[in-house]
């Protein structure tokens, strides 16, 4: 069966194919619109030979595959499905919308006058505020500042195994901050949700993935 994954900003075919267990070639097979390896365009489509299930942009890893275990309902676990109140069930309602639009609307508090290519921190406090976990002060644009709010009230580091959708994802990349939500697990690998820079002019929108690499979450005291 072949499933379908949404590049994220970040992710290289290497990564995508040790993810889905299998090859750079067999990738480039599959999807014959890739000339050259190392040259992938995140918001873009793959079809994943072999792998099982077709939802688009899942297992937008942090680092090789995911925690193996069984899955939860819905093939979610790690706190269960991504539904209800929390920041990425949130955050899901805004799937495809771009951030220079969504920071506009009555939606979500987010602030208007944050570039379009910098929403990450904005799109995520503001789901946050959304979610009741905080308020304005401890809301902010600056991926860095948000996390020393967040940490200063008593958010704590917790392992991929142990998290919870909702908890934020902090990453530094090529001296470049950038933060989403954790959505839980899907056919064994974790979910993203964030304001990703996958339009074709560098802009965000609101896209699962966004993380890749090595990456710190951190959840709300319990």
């Amino acid at each position: 069966m072949t499933a379908i994954h949404s590049i994220s900003w970040g992710d290289t075919l290497s990564q995508i194919a040790q993810r889905y267990g299998t090859s750079v070639n067999a990738l480039m097979d599959a999807n014959s619109q890739i000339k050259d390896a190392d040259l992938i365009y995140a918001g873009d489509s793959l079809n994943i030979p072999g792998a099982t299930g077709s939802q688009g942009g899942a297992g937008a890893a942090g680092g090789p595959g995911g925690p193996g275990g069984t899955t939860g309902v819905d093939g979610v676990k790690g706190g269960g499905p991504v539904s209800g109140n929390n920041a990425a069930a949130i955050a899901e309602q805004f799937i495809g919308r771009n951030a220079g639009e969504l920071k506009y609307s009555d939606e979500l508090p987010m602030q208007s006058w944050v570039p379009n290519n910098v929403n990450c921190a904005n799109f995520v406090s503001a789901c946050l505020q959304k979610a009741g976990l905080i308020d304005a002060g401890q809301a902010s644009a600056s991926v860095d500042q948000l996390a020393n709010n967040l940490k200063g009230d008593g958010w704590q580091t917790v392992s991929l195994a142990n998290a919870s959708p909702g908890d934020v994802v902090l990453m530094q990349r090529n001296g470049q901050s950038h933060v989403v939500l954790f959505a839980g697990f899907e056919n064994g690998q974790p979910k993203f949700i964030g304001s990703n820079n996958v339009n074709a002019d560098g802009s965000q929108r609101i896209s699962w993935g966004g993380a890749s690499g090595n990456y710190e979450i951190i959840t709300p005291p319990r």
